[in-house]
């Protein structure tokens, strides 16, 4: 309490407020739940944030009391005496409703008053408790962001923003209405709130109705003399709108005289107990926060040792197996369990070139085993041999596991599983049937966040699981995880299989309340053990075609940086962009420079480049073409031949099922994707994806398989009959748009329109068409304009796909696969137009990747069936499938891979558009393409 010379100090806390920032700040970016599915997002960010609150005033001089406020219900007096009040504003989130009585509990278990009222809006209510703390001489700060608190601000009242860390007085209420505290009322009553639906008088704003009040002093008196106002549409509308000003100002004055239900004794601030505090986190599964709680307001739940602070280890028992009868007994549990989590434990990321190092399994959540089987001691060294640490055979591991993972009965739960299919499928297990949590993730979140166990372990279950790097260090004192020590090892290893188990409880009902369980078990699941098989495959690379390469590519560089220095007029560094900038923009002055305003450099990007190369100059088209001289070398054709295995001579890339919003599939060391296909460069590294003696490889790819889907979706019928007939559609286009016939078309009109036709799908502007094109914005823009007046359906698709994706946040392939577009929602106006052209893809390019999708989940058991076993799918990169095949099966093996392409939609859908799958066969990829 304070001492006679310090007056009593209220806080009170806009509870309401804070609910709602916590929503939109945190919960939205990161949807939490509990384990029982019941979201706690808004939950865990209010906490949050009355949490830091507490320890900032613990800092300084603690208030003597302090609450927080509620609302109750939207109607108050105020609805009675404007019925549109607030009329406008939406419901609550679905997803906030159950957290608003768990946000009441939390501020029980803190241990603070919670006050709210029928009839009254919680701003009544912060009103009359500053009123009646004033009368008594105390001091006041209002904890809130709210401006209709600021007409509360006096000379011992203020308003502080706890986020921001910002107190505003008087001077800031001057800075935000133009006007002192006591006149913020009047400002109101003449601005009006579009949110709040007040209406005020229209055409004034917050600086005009400012002005008004210091020239007239109150809002009667501005009314009475409002025909000396010399505007004369200013004048007209306050004289017609005197009453609605006057309504505002009843709708915008806070009641200080509310009857209030506990007094400001009974806000009393007492010391906040952790037992209770603690109690709470844990049944919400705040475990962050329960440390926290335990650190500032004492405790049991700090935890010391670095390993195992990220899960409480007192609701955790994680063992390391190194006998056979526990190990007997984990799988007598897990038999009767009826599912379990595994986790491999390897010395690489990549599963071609990984070895098995341990296993672990988790039954019930909080319980999690793990069996070490290639461990060699911390150092590794073959001296070191003799000290292995004690572990099973991985022999007789293996033979006890495999009827277990193999049993149909049995259903097994990871997190990346295909990895793991990999693993185990070379020790001669098939797993069957399995889950896989982070597929189950995509198909709810695609787009949302990332599906890594350890994003998805914050997000729904608030824990840090212990890193690679704090078990195996960091940088070139970084060990292989079979040098692990096995403490470390364990807990590592458990803890994954443990919060894999977890993750399933949660994501696994949430499937089906949000209609993607068919996305996850027909596109996603299935598609595991097809990438796995063809992960292991690989494809041969003829290291000799990348050596040639390699050299040609280096000479066209020094050929290239030659040419770039004359022109320059000096030599300097290509590849710093600062060095670029100052040639291109200080030296040779070309216009469109932007500067960095984090460096201040010039900006020399690709997109800066192909801009300036646009507009003939030669030097940044030169630079363009070193670039990707440079790349091809350095990602490919020196690159490539580091990644062929020595175990099987061929390059096995890892594919990336839950890496794109729209499903689309990428990969990585090598990436495939990216290799240009319309360069001759680009064909010239496909030479070196080459098929083994007496096999043949066939690529089969969709023709135009989004410009279908972009008819068949937005109901196209002259582009719909043009592919039936099989039509050129750019010729069509180019007919429709430029007036011309198709017969005798000049090329490059055609080309112009190939690039309408694709550039509509991913929503291109006037200033990209006509940069791609080399023609002026105008002629570009006039392009665009013809082709929806031509076709105006497609304007009509995507001006509702963009106003959908907008109201639900997500948009639909034909398949059910929902492709969230959070950039609609952007403050950047350049991240919101983002926003709308992914929004118009998506649909498109989603649905063409889930053709693809169900394909290939499709063609082995069709090759199988077939009796085409010796028929191996390899790769798939954007909408090609590449098939390596002995050469006397070739030819049975394509009439069997279009047909399964052909009718891949069906029966789910049925298209108005025949899919067209353009095959080839070579030696060689390119061959073959």
């Amino acid at each position: 309490m304070p001492d006679e010379q310090t007056p009593p100090h209220l806080y009170l806390v806009d509870g309401s407020g804070y609910i709602f920032r916590a929503y939109h700040a945190l919960a939205r970016s990161r949807p939490l739940t509990r384990a029982d599915g019941t979201p706690v997002g808004a939950v865990y960010g209010f906490c949050t944030m009355i949490l830091k609150l507490l320890q900032d005033l613990n800092d300084g001089a603690m208030p003597t009391h302090l609450g927080v406020i509620f609302d109750t219900a939207r109607k108050t007096f105020r609805s009675d005496i404007y019925p549109e009040y607030k009329a406008h504003r939406p419901p609550p989130p679905e997803d906030l409703v159950p957290q608003f009585p768990l946000i009441r509990e939390a501020v029980a278990a803190f241990g603070l008053p919670s006050i709210e009222k029928d009839g009254f809006e919680a701003d009544d209510l912060i009103a009359t408790y500053a009123r009646q703390a004033r009368a008594r001489d105390w001091d006041v700060t209002i904890v809130s962001s709210d401006k209709d608190l600021m007409q509360l601000i006096d000379a011992r009242t203020t308003l502080y923003d706890g986020m921001k860390d910002r107190r505003i007085d008087a001077g800031g209420v001057v800075e935000k209405f133009g006007v002192a505290p006591d006149k913020v009322i009047e400002v109101q009553s003449l601005a009006g709130d579009s949110v709040d639906n007040v209406p005020g008088v229209p055409g004034i704003g917050i600086k005009t109705a400012a002005e008004l009040i210091r020239a007239y002093g109150d809002l009667e008196t501005l009314l009475a003399r409002a025909g000396e106002i010399k505007q004369p549409k200013r004048r007209q509308n306050l004289i017609d709108h005197a009453e609605d000003a006057r309504i505002s100002r009843r709708l915008v004055t806070l009641d200080r005289e509310v009857p209030l239900d506990v007094g400001l004794d009974g806000l009393v601030l007492k010391p906040v107990e952790a037992d209770p505090l603690i109690a709470f986190f844990d049944a919400q599964q705040f475990r962050s926060l329960k440390v926290k709680a335990a650190h500032s307001f004492g405790g049991d739940a700090v935890m010391a040792d670095p390993v195992s602070r990220h899960v409480d280890t007192d609701t955790t028992d994680y063992v390391c197996v190194t006998d056979m009868d526990t190990l007997r007994d984990w799988i007598a549990r897990a038999e009767k369990a009826g599912r379990v989590a595994v986790d491999t434990e390897t010395t690489s990321l990549n599963a071609a070139a990984a070895d098995l190092v341990g296993l672990s399994l988790s039954v019930e959540p909080g319980r999690a085993c793990y069996v070490p089987v290639g461990h060699t001691g911390a150092g590794g060294d073959d001296d070191l041999l003799a000290q292995r640490p004690d572990q099973l055979d991985k022999g007789a591991v293996i033979a006890a596991l495999k009827p277990l993972l193999e049993d149909p009965a049995v259903l097994k739960i990871g997190q990346n599983l295909k990895y793991d299919l990999s693993i185990l499928a070379r020790e001669g297990i098939a797993v069957r049937p399995f889950d896989d949590t982070m597929l189950m993730s995509y198909a709810l979140e695609a787009g949302m966040h990332g599906h890594g166990m350890d994003e998805l372990a914050g997000i729904h279950l608030d824990i840090t699981p212990v890193s690679f790097k704090e078990v195996a260090g960091t940088g070139k004192a970084q060990v292989t995880f079979d040098r692990v020590p096995l403490d470390k090892a364990t807990h590592y290893a458990a803890e994954d299989a443990d919060i894999t188990g977890r993750l399933w409880h949660i994501l696994k009902p949430r499937l089906a309340e949000n209609g993607v369980t068919t996305v996850y078990e027909r596109l996603e699941r299935p598609l595991a053990p097809v990438l796995a098989a063809m992960e292991r495959a690989g494809i041969r690379v003829d290291t000799a075609v990348l050596t040639r390469l390699s050299n040609d590519f280096a000479v066209a560089l020094d050929g290239l940086e030659g040419e770039i220095h004359t022109l320059a007029g000096r030599a300097f560094n290509i590849n710093s962009p600062k060095q670029l900038g100052e040639i291109l923009f200080d030296e040779m002055g070309l216009k469109g420079g932007k500067k960095s305003k984090k460096t201040g450099a010039w900006t020399t990007n690709a997109e800066v480049l192909e801009t300036l190369a646009g507009e003939g100059h030669d030097l940044p088209a030169k630079v363009l073409e070193y670039r990707q001289f440079a790349k091809l070398k350095s990602t490919y054709t020196d690159a490539l031949a580091r990644e062929v295995n020595d175990r099987t001579g061929r390059v096995h890339t890892s594919f990336h099922m839950a890496a794109t919003t729209t499903g689309r599939l990428s990969s990585n060391d090598p990436n495939l994707q990216n290799i240009p296909i319309r360069t001759d460069v680009g064909r010239q590294i496909r030479r070196a994806f080459v098929a083994e003696t007496g096999n043949r490889l066939i690529a089969a790819d969709y023709s135009q398989i989004e410009l279908r889907l972009l008819a068949h979706i937005a109901g196209i019928d002259a582009l719909k009959d043009a592919f039936a007939k099989g039509i050129d559609i750019h010729a069509l286009t180019a007919s429709e748009v430029f007036g011309i016939p198709l017969e005798g078309m000049d090329p490059m009109v055609r080309r112009r329109a190939k690039a309408i036709n694709f550039g509509i799908i991913y929503g291109i502007s006037a200033f990209g068409l006509g940069r791609q094109l080399g023609i002026p914005r105008g002629e570009a823009q006039a392009f665009i304009d013809a082709y929806f007046e031509k076709f105006p359906g497609i304007r009509r698709y995507m001006d509702d796909t963009i106003a959908d994706a907008r109201e639900t946040g997500y948009v639909t392939t034909l398949f059910g696969r929902k492709c969230h577009v959070t950039a609609l929602k952007d403050k950047n106006p350049a991240m919101r137009n983002f926003g709308e052209r992914a929004a118009i893809n998506a649909p498109i390019q989603g649905s063409a990747a889930d053709i693809i999708r169900r394909a290939m989940i499709r063609m082995p058991a069709a090759l199988a069936d077939a009796g085409l076993s010796g028929t191996v799918m390899l790769l798939q990169v954007h909408d090609e499938l590449v098939f390596e095949a002995p050469e006397g099966d070739v030819d049975r093996a394509i009439p069997v891979i279009r047909k399964v392409m052909g009718d891949a939609a069906l029966p789910a859908v049925t298209l108005s558009v025949p899919l067209v799958i353009d095959v080839g066969v070579g030696d060689n990829w390119d061959d073959a393409h």
